[in-house]
């Protein structure tokens, strides 16, 4: 193996590692001190350890790992590599974070009352790490791998069945945690799944301009003039007048909006403007890849 090809895996196997270990530590750190819940795999790891008191790295190893056999048979070994390497980082940090732990250098977040922040930064840390686990091609194993069997098998959704198994295993619960718990764990999951999307998307965000007038070519010179942003012309014919058109397309950053309309009003005020959100943008005069 060439050393730019090591960089290249490196270079994805590492976020996983770091997305790995932070999730660990909120768990650890969060979840568990204020017996809070979680949904799939993890969910049922942390059921164990509050009705058995078993270690949630050992729940974690021995759970997922038939769960990777079955995948790695199933869906092959490209597909599922990278779930291998978050699975075993996941164990690996719940296990040293656990002794840390044990050994007194952490002192977990534990409260009597303000559960609501508890919750917020659960969901922050969990989020975070499962958004650099996903962001670059890994999992956590268990729900994920099971979603992608039956969906491949009969056809349904992942999402589906990941809601459907969370919310057996989150409903479960109820018989060993208080139900105020139980709805502070469901603040945790929003919060967390609003910091998935943020990382999957991308820190940066724009937005793109759709622009429909019959002064289309004007109005691109003058973007290029003025804001010196790159602009695309994409022909187009009006449904209705049946009319030969151009459509004018270009991505600015949110600081250039109302530049950008009020340019496009001063050439041709009943233009009809369509403003996008963008996620994650790359190029000239926006982040480089």
């Amino acid at each position: 193996m060439n050393s730019k090809k090591v960089i290249t895996i490196s270079k994805t196997v590492a976020p996983i590692l770091l997305g790995a270990a932070v999730y660990a530590f909120g768990l650890l750190y969060f979840i568990i001190p204020n017996q809070l819940m979680e949904g799939g795999v993890t969910g049922i790891t942390l059921l164990l350890n509050y009705a058995f008191s078993i270690p949630i790295f050992l729940s974690t190893l021995l759970i997922n790992l038939p769960l990777f056999l079955l995948g790695w048979k199933v869906l092959g070994g490209r597909q599922i590599v990278y779930t291998g390497v978050g699975i075993g980082a996941l164990t690996f940090f719940l296990w040293v974070f656990e002794r840390m732990i044990t050994a007194g250098w952490i002192i977990p977040f534990s409260t009597e009352h303000d559960f609501i922040l508890a919750a917020l930064y659960a969901g922050i840390t969990l989020g975070t790490g499962l958004g650099l686990v996903f962001r670059f091609g890994g999992t956590t194993g268990g729900v994920d791998i099971v979603a992608r069997i039956l969906g491949r098998n009969f056809g349904w959704s992942m999402g589906q069945i990941i809601l459907a198994i969370d919310i057996i295993i989150i409903g479960s619960s109820i018989l060993y945690i208080p139900k105020e718990k139980i709805l502070y764990t469901l603040v945790a999951v929003f919060i967390s799944s609003r910091v998935i999307d943020f990382i999957q998307e991308g820190a940066y965000a724009a937005k793109a301009f759709t622009i429909i007038s019959d002064d289309a070519p004007q109005i691109a010179d003058l973007i290029t003039a003025e804001m010196d942003r790159g602009v695309t012309l994409i022909p187009a014919i009006g449904a209705y007048s049946k009319q030969a058109k151009y459509m004018v397309y270009c991505v600015v950053s949110r600081q250039e909006i109302r530049r950008l309309s009020l340019l496009v009003k001063s050439v041709d005020p009943r233009a009809f403007v369509i403003i996008s959100d963008v996620h994650d943008v790359h190029g000239e005069g926006f982040r480089e890849t």
